[in-house]
């Protein structure tokens, strides 16, 4: 808790669901229960909202550790614990989170006509589950937060999609809940090897090498299908497709940063040798995903799918960053997700404006719409040339520490991840031109509305951010200064420790770096 010791973690994890409760004591007539809906979910977001700003304000980012901390007992026969806190890794994600939720929100206020009780209900247990996967510190907790995600966000794509939403949805589920199982074997296995389920702990348990390699590959097997890593990313296109507009927003602008996210929390630190082993694999795939899906965004006719297989090849660099395992990789590839979270969240709003308007997403079937739309175009061009890494959005800082951490690492690495960005500026700037240049040749574009006030209402937070975390970029990375610096401390010190022990006992003695290095480790162990 807080120093007051007022469970604050808890209030914003669960405040969401009160709010849904007071839905469902509404009665009446459909337009009533309606409306009475959208300002309960609205209202109760925003307080949701105001409450992680309070988060963000107390939290100190010079302290690397949780803070925060809330722990109840829950199973206590089995050592488990209702354990909550959050660090630099985590706090600006419980924030991404309860910042984007208002915003689907009021994106949904006249999209969503039927059952609009039920679907703000679902965006409110869904917000429930994306704080409580990120603020969780038991591995339990974790697991159902994390898996409780599946079910608010299958119901979105699977009730209120597009006409293959049936489809979309099994696929989503089953993608992402086999991966899930193989995490819950592993999850197991580290509980019987080390006695807890506290991640705290388990942070400072060391792990046989050998079973360290199995750990990671089933780890691997859920986070790569969230993030998505190529070639487990076929389920994105077809559920952004399908999901209405806010369900893109949180799929995109949240939930992919949970598998990311899983790497920083689980893989890297808790199984360093696996971690360092089978990042050059890691870097394949990456470099795949970024280049080979930049290619197909190209050759994309439909606005959501473009922008679907541009989210693959951005957290492609999400992955390269993390697995550099040096301080500009990783805080490159934290900057990189918040980035993305706000970037991509809003471009499917810019195709979402439309599609409410003309009920189609072809490229083909727009053009000239500067002439008619220049509000439009004016925060489309932002989110399209921050997507792209333009100098003062965020999108270019993040790719720059990626690249330098890349470059640490291999100058070839570095060199295939930047292609991807090249390739980035060219199907952003070819998706601008066909819809916002040109000639306005279709007849029932010449009447379409620019945006509304409360379209620019959504609008103007999310451009606020970008243009902020791209100018003055210091007061986001500051929140991830001390956890970065400790993991990847951490992580070497994990990687040095077993050579100092078996040079020492072959009487080969190490550089003072090294054994100081190792040293630091045992007594972190220790303690």
């Amino acid at each position: 808790m807080n120093a007051a010791g007022f469970p604050i973690l808890s209030l914003i994890t669960f405040l969401p669901l009160a709010g849904a409760a007071i839905m469902l004591l509404v009665r009446g007539d459909e337009a009533t229960v309606a409306a009475n809906a959208r300002w309960s979910a609205l209202w109760t977001s925003l307080i949701v909202l105001a409450l992680s700003l309070i988060l963000w304000w107390d939290f100190d980012p010079a302290q690397p550790g949780f803070q925060f901390v809330e722990t109840v007992d829950w199973l206590p026969s089995l050592g488990v614990k209702y354990r909550m806190g959050v660090d630099g890794i985590s706090i600006l994600f419980v924030l991404l989170s309860t910042f984007l939720t208002p915003i689907c929100i009021l994106a949904s206020w006249e999209s969503v006509k039927t059952h609009v009780r039920e679907y703000m209900l679902t965006f409110l247990v869904m917000e429930t589950m994306m704080v409580g996967m990120f603020a969780a510190t038991d591995f339990i907790i974790f697991y159902i937060f994390y898996e409780g995600v599946l079910i608010p966000m299958y119901l979105i794509i699977g009730v209120w999609g597009g006409p293959r939403r049936v489809y979309a949805a099994f696929k989503f589920f089953l993608f992402t809940l086999t991966g899930s199982v193989l995490m819950m074997l592993a999850l197991l296995a580290m509980w019987y090897t080390a006695g807890t389920t506290d991640i705290t702990e388990l942070l400072h348990a060391s792990f046989p090498a050998h079973m360290q390699y199995w750990l990671f590959l089933a780890f691997l097997a859920s986070f790569a299908v969230k993030v998505p890593m190529w070639p487990v990313h076929t389920w994105l296109p077809d559920a952004h497709v399908e999901a209405p507009t806010a369900g893109s927003v949180i799929l995109a602008g949240v939930l992919l940063k949970m598998g990311a996210y899983g790497f920083l929390r689980f893989s890297v630190p808790m199984l360093p040798q696996a971690s360092a082993y089978f990042a050059p694999l890691i870097y394949a795939l990456s470099v795949v995903a970024v280049i080979y899906t930049s290619l197909v965004a190209l050759a994309q006719t439909d606005m959501k799918k473009l922008i679907a297989y541009s989210s693959v090849a951005h957290m492609g660099l999400v992955t390269i960053g993390i697995f550099s395992f040096n301080i500009e990789g990783i805080t490159g590839a934290l900057v990189q997700m918040l980035s993305h979270g706000v970037v991509s969240a809003a471009l499917f709003l810019v195709v979402g404006v439309v599609y409410d308007r003309i009920h189609s997403r072809e490229i083909a079937r727009y053009g000239g719409l500067a002439d008619r739309m220049p509000r439009y175009a004016l925060v489309f061009m932002i989110f399209m040339l921050a997507s792209s890494g333009l100098p003062g959005t965020s999108g270019f800082v993040g790719e720059l520490l990626v690249a330098v951490g890349a470059l640490r690492v291999n100058f070839w690495l570095a060199l295939l991840s930047s292609t991807g960005m090249i390739l980035g500026i060219a199907y952003m700037l070819y998706l601008y031109r066909r819809v916002i240049f040109g000639r306005l040749t279709k007849l029932d574009l010449r009447n379409i509305a620019d945006l509304s006030p409360r379209e620019v209402f959504v609008f103007a937070p999310l451009v606020v951010l970008t243009l902020w975390m791209g100018v003055y970029p210091s007061s986001f990375t500051r929140f991830f200064d001390a956890s970065a610096g400790l993991l990847v401390e951490s992580h070497r010190a994990a990687l040095i420790a077993p050579e100092v022990r078996s040079r020492t006992a072959s009487g080969v003695k190490l550089p003072a770096a090294a054994r100081l290095a190792a040293i630091a480790k045992d007594e972190s162990v220790h303690e």
